[in-house]
């Protein structure tokens, strides 16, 4: 069927189609509920509505090839307009169906076309509730500066009318690539956007301590900010902090020569209830370390959620998830884990892949009894290291009632010492099951014997990574993912012989 050239009327019949649609665009999804007598076939910005197997409609033409017997002239069919199914669901539902949609995809572009398709859809879709996260990008990236300026005035222009008709509700806002109008879209965000809770600004220039500031104050309930990749004074930073800092959680910053001075805020108590500080090292690393005096920013910020010499700090006692992975070898040795986590019971989950200084006797000195995520992999670090031999029984005999995924990967533990390590998942108290569900032994001295073992005690098990391990037989060393794959490499284990490559 050829798409009409104009948008027809408001209710259009059965297998009327959106203008504006492209044939290339399918997608294919049946919405009626059943025993509706219709089906739905949706693509970008069309709608095509065909009739079911219910109760056959009579057309003009059919009734015209078919007189009825003993009639002499074909009586004028004259069918009423039909709304479709469309128009008979109540808008309050419609609502919850695009917004399971904005849920999975965000509002964009999927808002933007429900709106085209008829009146009650554009009705729907333009409710504020579902424009509650957005991200905002001036097309024409990479085009000379001049485009990308006057791209940016084009879209400037769209959200003079968007912000205050469609963003009344919105909570989180993301820009990304802009260079010249991020005043201009923040001074419409701070008119029309009381409910922000989250701003992110990624790669943005020209971001001015006024900008900032009038964000924070036209939007109480900001809570988050993200300036991660952007080019931002640490002076319009701490002027931020400064009006925001008492509600301010989370705060991503990129390491550069002003980080100090932001920090210096920070351990000066302005940021009480900050829960997350994530500072990032840009694209390009800075040649210079960050120096972070954890125990001042534990007592500038006691609720963060990532002592020392002399009296320790006060800890970090809410911490659940703490991430040091590195690509490349780092310095945190046992000392610098024990001063930030010696005040953290309730530590779940502890990252610390390319930590080749932290040993299991350090790792084991810790205060938390229930970890359950534990990462010390080595990624091609492990041939210019000297690797500790022993030592892992110490982790899982300490863990394994509540260690749920374990990486051992490019570690130097021994045969037998990986033996007994692993050996702990099979002494479950009360018979019951241990709770490893993930396991990476990359390029570990694991045995057949120990890997079978290991598989039989823990049913669980939905990973395993076996690659490089050259103790186990050829077509066995790679990744086993579910619980089917798990069992298939305990049988072909079983039945191997249990040499060395």
């Amino acid at each position: 069927m050829a798409p009409p050239a104009a948008r027809r009327a408001r209710r259009r019949p059965r297998g009327a189609l959106a203008a504006g649609a492209r044939a290339e665009d399918w997608w294919w999804e049946r919405l009626a509920p059943s025993g509706s007598g219709c089906h739905l076939l949706q693509a970008d910005s069309m709608l095509l509505v065909l009739p079911g197997p219910g109760p056959a409609r009579v057309h003009k033409r059919a009734a015209a090839a078919k007189p009825e017997a003993g009639s002499g002239s074909q009586p004028e069919l004259r069918p009423g307009p039909d709304p479709g199914w469309g128009d008979r669901i109540p808008l309050e539902v419609l609502v919850q169906i695009f917004g399971l949609v904005v849920a999975a995809d965000g509002p964009m572009p999927f808002l933007g076309r429900a709106a085209r398709v008829c009146r009650r859809w554009h009705e729907a879709a333009s409710q504020p509730v579902l424009w509650h996260t957005v991200t905002l990008s001036p097309p024409l990236g990479g085009r000379p500066a001049k485009s990308g300026a006057k791209a940016e005035k084009k879209l400037l222009a769209s959200l003079e009318w968007l912000m205050p008709n469609r963003f009344s509700q919105l909570q989180r806002m993301t820009l990304i690539h802009w260079k010249s109008q991020v005043h201009p879209v923040l001074k419409l965000v701070s008119e029309s956007c009381p409910r922000l809770t989250f701003l992110k600004l990624s790669d943005c220039h020209g971001v001015t301590a006024d900008t900032l500031v009038m964000v924070a104050q036209a939007c109480p309930q900001l809570h988050s900010l993200d300036l991660q990749h952007s080019t931002v004074e640490s002076a319009a930073v701490v002027s931020f902090l400064e009006e925001a800092g008492p509600r301010m959680r989370k705060l991503w910053l990129t390491y550069s020569s002003q980080t100090t001075g932001i920090l210096g805020a920070l351990l000066g108590s302005c940021c009480p209830q900050l829960q997350v500080l994530e500072v990032g090292t840009g694209l390009s690393p800075n040649t210079t370390p960050l120096q972070l005096p954890v125990e001042a920013l534990q007592k500038g910020c006691p609720q963060l959620q990532p002592s020392g010499r002399g009296a320790p700090g006060p800890g970090f006692p809410s911490l659940e998830e703490l991430c040091l992975a590195s690509s490349t070898s780092n310095f945190v040795s046992n000392e610098v884990l024990g001063r930030l986590l010696h005040g953290s019971p309730s530590l779940r989950l502890l990252d610390l892949r390319g930590c080749a200084r932290v040993t299991p006797a350090g790792l084991c000195n810790l205060p938390c009894q229930e970890l359950e995520q534990l990462h010390l992999g080595l990624y091609g670090m492990s041939d210019r290291l000297t690797l500790a031999k022993e030592g892992s029984p110490l982790l899982t005999q300490k863990w394994h009632r509540t260690l749920w995924e374990l990486d051992l990967s490019g570690q130097g533990f021994s045969e037998k010492d990986l033996e007994q390590a692993l050996a702990a998942f099979s002494g479950a108290p009360g018979g019951s099951h241990p709770a490893l569900r993930s396991l990476n032994l990359r390029g570990t001295q694991v045995t057949v014997s120990t890997v079978s073992s290991v598989i039989s005690s823990c049913p669980g098990l939905v990973y395993l990574n076996l690659e490089s391990c050259r103790r186990l037989p050829r077509g066995l060393k790679r990744v086993y993912r579910g619980q089917e794959g798990v069992q298939w490499c305990l049988e072909q284990l079983l039945t191997s012989v249990p040499s060395p490559s």
